[in-house]
């Protein structure tokens, strides 16, 4: 899937979700996608206003976009599409693969930093996934329950690479 093409998937998936004004689609993508997608900020309004001249959005008097029944077509069209492969970037893993050069003292630092990041992360997600079951009755309910479980099961297991790492790089 192209790059604008997942932009729109983004954005539609935003909207199906329900109507927004374009600062809070912006602020969906970034604060609840954001734990598993990044989308950058100056394809926002270009995508919203492509859409919206496609007729698969409508903006509304009252400055929100609402997705349209083609909308929901497009959505689903371009969720069905084979999902592309991102190539790994890992900074952390990179100056771990070039750790003789740092020491082993500042590649322990590292992987510290990342394992409390995994565990502010692991927080985070229970926070989320507390809020999710609270709202009882949402057909989206166990979609994002998956999610959240997949963030869950990722910072757990970067607690425990880190964990591992730093051990091995003490003996």
């Amino acid at each position: 899937m192209a790059r604008r093409a997942q932009t729109e998937t983004a954005v539609l998936g935003a909207l199906s979700v329900e109507p927004m004004t374009g600062y809070a689609v912006r602020a969906a993508i970034t604060t609840t996608l954001g734990h598993f997608w990044s989308e950058s900020f100056g394809q926002i309004y270009p995508t919203l206003d492509r859409l919206s001249a496609d007729g698969l959005v409508v903006h509304g008097a009252d400055k929100r976009f609402t997705i349209t029944d083609a909308g929901l077509t497009r959505l689903r069209e371009l969720l069905c599409e084979p999902i592309e492969p991102a190539p790994a970037r890992n900074g952390l893993l990179l100056r771990l693969f070039f750790g003789r050069m740092l020491g082993r003292d500042v590649c322990i630092q590292l992987l510290e930093e990342a394992r409390s990041s995994s565990e502010r992360s692991l927080e985070t997600m229970a926070a989320i996934r507390a809020g999710v079951e609270s709202e009882t009755g949402s057909p989206d309910q166990p979609f994002f329950l998956v999610t959240i479980a997949a963030g869950e099961a990722g910072a757990r297991a970067q607690i425990e690479w880190a964990t591992e790492s730093m051990e091995l790089l003490r003996r």
